[in-house]
C-alpha cells in the first residue's frame, strides 16, 4: 500500500474517496494514456521500438499503468501488486536486452504522465480533488521511486544470471573444442559465441601456475598486438587458446607469456578451432617436458627429444636403466655432481670452459667428470649415437624422477 508521509495532515476517508475517484477517471481513459506514453518513449529513443514489438509493448504498458493506478487508490492494507509487477517486468526487459537506463526512464515517464493527467483532470473537473491530489504528490512520487528501484534490482539480478549462463555456455563450448569434440556445428557456434574466427592460426598454452590470492590473475595480463587469449581452468593448470594474427609467430606469444609465475608449454600453430583438441594435447606434452622446479615457457617444436621421452614413460625408464645403470648405483651426492656436469656441458654446447664457469670449477675438473661419465655408461660423448642416448637418458632421468630405481 502507499502511505502518506509523516508531518502532513492525515487523510480522511473523504480524501481517499476523492483520490480513488480521480484514479478511476484515469482508468477510463487508460488506452489514450498508453498511446501517449508509447509516443513519448519512441521520441526519447528508437531503441524501444527495436527491442520490444509494438503490440506486446502496448499490452505490457497498459497492464503496468493500470496496476500502478490501482495501487494509488487501493485500501491501505492491500499488497503492493505494482512492485511485484515491476520485478516481473524488470526480469523480462533484461532478457529482451533493453538497456536499464531506458527501462528506468520508461517507469519515470509513466509516473510523470500519470501525475500530469491526474492534475489536468482534477483542475478541470473538481478543484477540491486537486487539493487532495497536491497533498498526495509526495506519496505518488515516492511510489515511482520505489518502482524504479525494484525494476532496477530485478533487471540487474537477471542480467547477472544471464551473463553467468552465457559464460557457462561459452566455457562448455571451449572445453568441448579443447577435448577434441567433433560434433557438427560446434566450431561455428564456438566461433560466434567466443568472437573468434572459425578458421585461423591458433596455438594452445598449458600453464602451471599457483593460485595467487588477492592478486590479478596472470591470464588477464597476457595481451598484445596480434595475440588474443581465451583461458580455461583445469584441475592443476590453465589452458589458453591463443588466436594469432597472420604475421604473429610463437616467439611473440612466448614473449607475452614470459612473466608467467610457473612453467608453461606452447603447442605448434594449428589451423582452425577444430584443431584445438590436438593443440591442447601437444601443449600439455610440452609442459610435461618442464622440470618440477622450472619457471620458463617452452615450445614443443624446440623440445622434441624431451617430448619423445615423456610421451613414452616405460621406454624412458628402460633407457635410464640401460644408459645410467652404473651411475645410479653411486652415492646420490656423487651421482648428482656427474649429472649436473653433463647437463651444464650440454647447455654450453659442448664447451668445457663455459661449463666450468657455470659450475664454478676448473676446466680440467669438467673434463675429468665427463671422462668418468663415459666410463660408467660405456659410451663416448664424441660419438653422435652415444651422445643422443645420454642426452635422452638425462632428460628422462630429470623429468621422470627415475633415479629412485637406482637407489
Amino acid at each position: 500500500m502507499l502511505r502518506p508521509m509523516s508531518g502532513r495532515r492525515p487523510r480522511t476517508g473523504h480524501d481517499w474517496k476523492l483520490l480513488a475517484e480521480a484514479c478511476g477517471g484515469l482508468l477510463d481513459g487508460l488506452p489514450d494514456m498508453v498511446d501517449e506514453f508509447l509516443r513519448r518513449l519512441a521520441a526519447h529513443s528508437p531503441t524501444y521500438l527495436r527491442v520490444i514489438p509494438h503490440d506486446q509493448h502496448w499490452q505490457e504498458a497498459e497492464e503496468a499503468m493500470r496496476i500502478g493506478i490501482e495501487a494509488i487508490r487501493a485500501p491501505r492494507a492491500s499488497p503492493r501488486r505494482d512492485l511485484e509487477h515491476a520485478e516481473l517486468l524488470g526480469r523480462r526487459r533484461a532478457q529482451q536486452g533493453l538497456p536499464l537506463d531506458l527501462l528506468v526512464h520508461a517507469y519515470r515517464q509513466a509516473g510523470q504522465l500519470t501525475w500530469e493527467t491526474l492534475v489536468e483532470e482534477s483542475s478541470a473537473r473538481q478543484p477540491e480533488r486537486l487539493a487532495v491530489l497536491m497533498q498526495s504528490a509526495t506519496m505518488i512520487w515516492r511510489a515511482v521511486d520505489e518502482l524504479a528501484d525494484v525494476v532496477s534490482e530485478a533487471y540487474r539480478s537477471t542480467e547477472l544470471e544471464l551473463r553467468r549462463r552465457t559464460d557457462e555456455r561459452l566455457k562448455a563450448l571451449l572445453d568441448a573444442l579443447l577435448d577434441g569434440d567433433r560434433s557438427p556445428g560446434l566450431t561455428s557456434r564456438a566461433a560466434a559465441g567466443l568472437d573468434l574466427p572459425e578458421q585461423g592460426r591458433y596455438a594452445v598454452v598449458a600453464l602451471r601456475v599457483e593460485r595467487r590470492d588477492g592478486r590479478e590473475p596472470f591470464h588477464r595480463l597476457v595481451q598484445g598486438s596480434g595475440v588474443r587469449c581465451v583461458w580455461r581452468m583445469r584441475a592443476d593448470y590453465e589452458l589458453g587458446v591463443a588466436s594469432l594474427a597472420a604475421d604473429t609467430g610463437l616467439d611473440a606469444l612466448a614473449e607475452l607469456l614470459g612473466s608467467a609465475p610457473g612453467p608453461g608449454g606452447v603447442s605448434p600453430v594449428v589451423a582452425g578451432l577444430g584443431e584445438l583438441g590436438r593443440a591442447r594435447r601437444l601443449a600439455e606434452l610440452a609442459l610435461r617436458t618442464c622440470a618440477p622446479d622450472a619457471t620458463g615457457i617452452v615450445r614443443l617444436d624446440r623440445r622434441m627429444p624431451a617430448a619423445l621421452v615423456v610421451s613414452q614413460p616405460e621406454l624412458a625408464g628402460l633407457l635410464v636403466s640401460d644408459v645410467f645403470a652404473a651411475l645410479l648405483a653411486l652415492d646420490p651426492a656423487d651421482r648428482a655432481v656427474l649429472l649436473e656436469t653433463l647437463e651444464a656441458w650440454l647447455a654450453c654446447e659442448g664447451s668445457a670452459g663455459r661449463a666450468a664457469g657455470r659450475l664454478y670449477c676448473h676446466r680440467n675438473t669438467v673434463f675429468n667428470r665427463l671422462r668418468r661419465l663415459e666410463h660408467l655408461t660405456a659410451r663416448s660423448l664424441s660419438r653422435p649415437r652415444d651422445l643422443t642416448e645420454m642426452t635422452l637418458a638425462l632428460d628422462a632421468h630429470r623429468l621422470g624422477g627415475l633415479s629412485a630405481s637406482g637407489g
